[in-house]
């Protein structure tokens, strides 16, 4: 009886620390929610918004960027006129890296004086 609940509790400590370790093994996710990829704007002010997980150092274009407790950014950016690629890169404490990129192009229009 005795090594029944020790083999059950065993098993039980061993699935539960192989349930947390999952984010340790998966490495860093990134998704860009807003803008979508392909999207055209005509604003001068861009909001970049979407979640890191499992991350230790974040970048936007190449600029330190940070998450919010639930793994939320936002950045925000004047783009110049016409085609943009926005990249968001992430690298985890053990060394793995990842990158998602999101497309847009900015249209600007100029009023006619008449």
């Amino acid at each position: 009886m005795n090594r029944l609940l020790i083999g059950l509790a065993l098993v039980v400590l061993l699935g539960y620390g192989a349930f947390e370790a999952r984010k340790l093994v998966a490495g860093p996710e990134i998704s860009i929610n807003t803008p979508k990829n392909g999207s055209a704007t005509s604003t001068a002010l861009v909001t970049i918004e979407g979640t890191a997980q499992n991350i230790a150092f974040l970048t936007i274009n190449d600029a330190p960027s940070y998450t919010d407790e639930a793994g939320k950014f936002v950045y925000r950016f004047s783009p110049p006129a016409g085609y943009t690629v926005i990249t968001v890169a992430a690298v985890d404490r053990f060394g793995r890296r990842a990158h998602q990129s999101v497309a847009l192009t900015v249209v600007t229009y100029c009023p006619l004086n008449a």
